[in-house]
């Protein structure tokens, strides 16, 4: 700015010279000025926010799914309710299902070789990841954790299916497991899983349960859910049940045979 004061100075005097030095500065300093390649004093000040929406890693469906192993049992048990917003769309809706293997007649003769499988989250979501699991029960039967890993695989790098906003709890005869979009397969270590809103009441009071030797695991589950659906006004009493005989016990401390 020296030089260039100095110079208007000489050639208009000193008025031309304030006045050139002041355009400049505000030509300089507005970031608009120069924008589309009119220098204009005038030109207001753009600012822009960029608010990118993020969603959280850790969202709650609004169900409360809950599936407990005790004393030889495994019992999955589920609410009914289906809401939108602040409304109550269904009280008594059917969020656990059971899998047959293939070519089994699906009738409760075969029902302790089913796969007991609850869903919380979007109903189209996660009955599209429940055909996903059942093709991959069939096409790896009686392996329960290799078809859990490939669905969650799939689920995480599948460019369509990573948008699907569900969690599943999946059991069988010998373990329990629960898949999440994150490419989780997870095996609780207490007969414990919950998922959905109320999730937290009820794992909390179903583990609190698990030490009481005269309560079954349909007893245990029936408690649990009733705290949880105190708690969590997503959760109704419109509850469903489903229960197999527990062989993991069983299996491991059969000795293996040489």
């Amino acid at each position: 700015f020296t030089t260039m004061n100095s110079l208007n100075h000489l050639l208009r005097g000193p008025r031309a010279a304030a006045a050139s030095s002041s355009l400049l500065s505000k030509q300089l300093f507005n970031p608009c000025a120069f924008a589309y390649g009119v220098p204009s004093v005038d030109a207001p000040t753009r600012r822009s926010f960029h608010v990118s929406s993020q969603k959280s890693s850790n969202t709650y469906h609004g169900t409360t799914i809950l599936c407990v192993r005790k004393n030889g049992k495994v019992c999955m048990m589920g609410d009914g309710m289906v809401s939108m917003g602040n409304m109550t769309i269904k009280p008594n809706a059917v969020k656990i299902q059971r899998l047959f293997p293939k070519g089994l007649p699906a009738v409760e003769e075969n029902a302790q070789k089913a796969t007991l499988v609850g869903f919380a989250g979007a109903t189209a979501d996660a009955f599209t990841l429940l055909e996903r699991l059942e093709g991959k029960l069939d096409e790896y039967p009686g392996q329960l954790s290799r078809s859990c890993v490939e669905l969650a695989k799939g689920w995480r790098t599948d460019k369509y299916l990573r948008r699907l906003e569900a969690s599943l709890i999946v059991a069988d005869e010998s373990k329990s497991l629960e898949i999440t979009g994150n490419g989780d397969v997870l095996e609780m270590t207490d007969g414990v899983i919950s998922i959905g809103s109320g999730s937290p009441y009820a794992l909390a009071a179903a583990r609190a349960l698990m030490s009481v030797e005269d309560m079954s695991a349909e007893e245990v589950a029936q408690k649990a859910m009733d705290v949880a659906s105190d708690i969590c006004v997503y959760t109704n009493k419109n509850f469903l049940s489903y229960t197999l005989d527990d062989v993991g016990d069983i299996l491991a401390e059969t000795p293996d045979k040489k």
